[in-house]
């Protein structure tokens, strides 16, 4: 009954933990493109 449900910690990586690191990267990248294409967009409909 003491036993523990996380056996094999290296089983089970957190997709989020994983992602964290690569935060400044990925989130400067992601509003560029945003960016990009909302004023895409709002060239294209005028």
């Amino acid at each position: 009954m003491s036993t523990s449900s996380n056996q094999n910690p290296q089983e089970h990586t957190d997709v989020v933990e994983s992602i964290v690191p690569m935060m400044p990267i990925v989130l400067p990248i992601g509003g560029a493109i945003l960016i990009f294409l909302l004023a895409f967009i709002a060239v294209f409909m005028a």
